[in-house]
């Protein structure tokens, strides 16, 4: 199929639409699940692990692509593999909405994390190569913005479905609510097929990236792509740009052959820049606090609806924060942006933690109370009730919150596996019991307990009687209470979108010297994706025993690293060509 032909600037409008596309999936990949996954438990007939398994599927999937990605992307070309990682999350969605079985759903939703690994390293590389200088900004946020329409677009389709399983539930029907349930979970999926099938379709209608082509030898070709999104003196003087680069680095070589490894000196400081920030994004707590923000809200004091509605307005303002963004990068630059965000989140962040603070003082441990309820036995069930609320903290002997409404959280363990039961509200006596259970807990195979606990001794556990860590008993604040915690938040996604959530992705492409673009953002991705998995696996623990006041405290002093970063070590980059920026650290090292 033939690249389209448009003026250059409907045609960068174009590719910026496309490219977008990419975040778009990325976006519905990290919000769908959790629209989903309600109605998949209630139908599936799965255990809890292969329920976590499922979750994690897409987890799993993208490390293992983004670690292949860059190599792919040099040897495949920047378009081939986007339309590639396209019709990789087009094929996932039939096998997930159509399968009967758990192994069908694990294919699946490997296929979705190994397409958004691709994606993740492949658009934001794409578009630093494509896009002249005063256009990459714009157009790498467009990938952000179009990630976080993804995100709302998921809760939104999720809401909607919660309210249309509330009407059948008020039928009194079980065989249809169930009918219904399992409608829900595969008709969530199958809304984010299209985005899919127009990504592939448009990757067919634009050119490949001039550099890759420029490496490959093939100038005649590059020259053409470059025509597409500039005028023909900016292409040819780019173009000019790009082979006075090859000729000084052949100068330099004299001769010799030198291994392109991404620890020569040259390359080494901006090579770790880009792993400190993409690093440090993480650190500020951004997907936790999206991936727990109902829960979050509903211990801040909001309602179950409130929460929900409270999350929905977050992912709402995260977009409209990146659209401000959009316009400010390529004006402002991407170091002003990313020290405001910065500090704006610090602000957030501790705003956060002094509100949660209030309550969390006053929080009383029984654990030595269930402990003694559990009496030995290897499962338990706790339904917290005001009269369980009062008789625990009776016999804690501390009965400064038997009048109030709380959450209880228990943190417990099977051996060295350990787990955290969601927050169980007193003053919701309708709510379904929660249940601790061994195989709810402890993994069902070593690969998995690999994940869960690279050193426990899975086979000890097996056998492990339940010990209870801790079983925290937080007064409740109030609804005011929750609404100043929602607006920090508000306040914290806004400060977000605006810095880290758009200048993280041009960080990650536009630092990178062209030769060891492609291989050097998967490596920065792996980091990234390794720092996510580390906080998305202490969290919850790190909150049940230490409350959100100690999590929100971490992250704001990470974030306070991340501005010093950026602040003192990272250049500005806006308005320079690939090359340009290429040649600022090449003459930074020929000074030092």
């Amino acid at each position: 199929m033939q690249t389209i032909k448009f003026k250059p600037a409907t045609y960068n409008r174009f590719l910026k639409f496309v490219a977008g596309l990419g975040g778009l999936l990325y976006g519905i990949d990290v919000g769908i699940i959790a629209a989903a996954l309600p109605y998949l438990e209630a139908t599936s007939g799965l255990t809890a692990g292969q329920i976590s398994f499922v979750v994690a599927a897409v987890l799993l999937g993208t490390v293992i692509s983004t670690l292949f990605a860059g190599v792919l992307a040099d040897g495949m070309g920047r378009k081939r593999l986007m339309i590639l990682s396209g019709a990789l999350f087009a094929a996932s969605i039939p096998v997930i909405a159509l399968s009967h079985s758990y192994n069908l759903l694990i294919i699946g939703r490997l296929c979705q994390g190994i397409s958004a690994g691709l994606i993740g390293v492949v658009v934001p590389l794409y578009l630093a190569e494509c896009l002249a200088p005063e256009d990459r900004g714009q157009g790498t946020a467009m990938f952000q913005w179009l990630l976080t329409i993804g995100i709302v677009a998921a809760a939104s389709i999720g809401m909607y479905f919660s309210f249309r399983v509330d009407e059948v539930a008020k039928l009194g029907n079980p065989q249809m609510l169930f009918a219904y349930k399992d409608y829900a979970w595969r008709s969530i999926f199958w809304v984010s097929l299209p985005p899919g099938l127009i990504f592939v379709l448009g990757g067919f209608l634009v050119a490949d990236s001039p550099r890759w082509l420029f490496q490959r030898g093939r100038k005649d070709q590059a020259l053409e792509a470059l025509l597409h999104s500039r005028t023909p003196e900016n292409a040819r003087l780019e173009l000019e740009e790009m082979e006075n680069n090859l000729a000084a680095e052949q100068a330099k070589a004299a001769g010799r052959r030198i291994a392109e490894s991404l620890f020569q000196r040259k390359y080494i400081i901006p090579f770790i820049l880009a792993c400190v920030i993409l690093a440090l994004n993480q650190t500020t707590g951004i997907n936790s606090i999206i991936g727990y923000n109902t829960a979050i809200l509903i211990q801040s004091g909001l309602s179950d609806v409130a929460a929900h509605w409270g999350y929905i307005l977050f992912t709402v303002v995260q977009a409209l924060a990146t659209v401000i963004g959009m316009v400010l990068v390529d004006r402002k630059g991407r170091k002003f942006l990313l020290s405001l965000g910065t500090a704006g989140i610090i602000v957030a962040l501790c705003s956060s933690a002094f509100l949660f603070h209030r309550a969390e003082k006053r929080r009383v441990d029984v654990s030595h109370v269930v402990q003694a309820a559990v009496n030995g036995q290897t499962d338990f069930q706790v339904h917290y009730t005001p009269e369980l609320q009062k008789k625990w903290l009776s016999e804690a002997g501390d009965t400064s919150l038997a009048g109030e409404p709380t959450t209880l959280t228990i943190i417990y363990a099977y051996g060295d596996f350990s787990a955290v039961t969601p927050a169980m509200v007193s003053n919701q006596p309708l709510s379904t019991p929660v249940k601790i259970t061994r195989a709810d807990t402890v993994p069902g195979n070593k690969v998995v307990a690999f994940f869960s606990d690279p050193f426990g001794n899975l086979d000890q556990a097996k056998t492990a009687p339940l010990r209870i860590e801790h079983a925290l008993i937080t007064p409740l604040p109030g609804r005011t209470n929750g609404w100043l915690v929602a607006l920090t938040l508000f306040m914290f996604v806004t400060f977000y979108a605006l810095g880290p959530g758009i200048c993280v992705w041009l960080a990650l492409s536009e630092l990178m010297p062209t030769r060891i673009r492609s291989n050097g953002m998967s490596i920065a991705l792996v980091i990234n994706e390794a720092v996510a998995t580390f906080l998305a696996a202490i969290f919850l623990p790190a909150v049940g025993r230490y409350g959100y006041t100690t999590m929100f405290l971490l992250f704001a002093g990470c974030t306070v690293f991340y501005f010093i970063t950026v602040a003192f070590f990272l250049p500005e980059t806006k308005g320079k060509t690939l090359e340009e920026i290429e040649a600022h650290f090449s003459s930074t090292h020929a000074k030092a």
